[in-house]
């Protein structure tokens, strides 16, 4: 592996696991197996990983994201998949991450939402009309504002207590919330078709 994406990949893992705050600068040299001296030549400070990690962190979930809906047969199966590799994504997740990244970060987060906006609203919006097309959700939805609702729902349950408590983990809220999300846009064909793929992908997923 190169050193750049080491840096890139072991930096996400800390700050996935341990939130942005803590790491420091020594913490990413020494989980790399690299000097302090051979980091900052890449980077010159905390911010510019922070920056540049989550950049490469969200452009290759977005490259998996294609890759299970292209291989998918169908809108729903697509959806369900996604929902699956989402909630493998927040098994690893420290529920303060996102909320240390917005207000110690907000660079990089602002560059985050960015991202979601240009290309995953896009790729949400895009499975609905597929979706729409092959009977499997709602005609009458609007493809457009429900991508955008979708985003925004992925979003708050990241945000610590205001979902995601004591009684909740982020995983069963995640599930929960997605699982309404597509009930409310599928036909009953396409619940059909949810219910076969659940059994498929989101068995091993614990229920709230």
């Amino acid at each position: 592996m190169e050193p750049l994406i080491k840096i890139l990949s072991v930096s996400i893992e800390l700050f996935r696991q341990y939130g942005f705050k803590a790491i420091t600068m020594d913490d990413i040299a020494r989980r790399a197996g690299i000097s302090k001296k051979t980091l900052y030549q890449h980077f010159a400070n905390k911010q510019e990983v922070v920056n540049e990690s989550v950049i490469w962190y969200k452009n290759h979930m977005t490259e998996n994201c294609y890759n299970l809906i292209n291989d998918s047969e169908n809108a729903v199966e697509a959806m369900v998949r996604m929902l699956a590799y989402m909630d493998n994504m927040h098994k690893q997740i420290n529920p303060m991450a996102m909320f240390e990244m917005q207000r110690f970060f907000p660079e990089a987060y602002n560059t985050f939402r960015d991202q979601l906006q240009a290309k995953d609203v896009g790729m949400m919006r895009d499975n609905i009309v597929r979706g729409i097309e092959e009977g499997l959700y709602r005609e009458d939805i609007n493809a457009d504002l429900m991508a955008r609702y979708r985003l925004e729902t992925s979003l708050m349950i990241l945000q610590p207590n205001l979902l995601v408590n004591s009684r909740n983990d982020l995983l069963s809220v995640s599930l929960e919330i997605g699982e309404h999300f597509l009930y409310g846009i599928m036909t009953t064909k396409g619940v059909k078709q949810y219910l076969k793929y659940k059994a498929k992908y989101l068995t091993q997923v614990p229920k709230i």
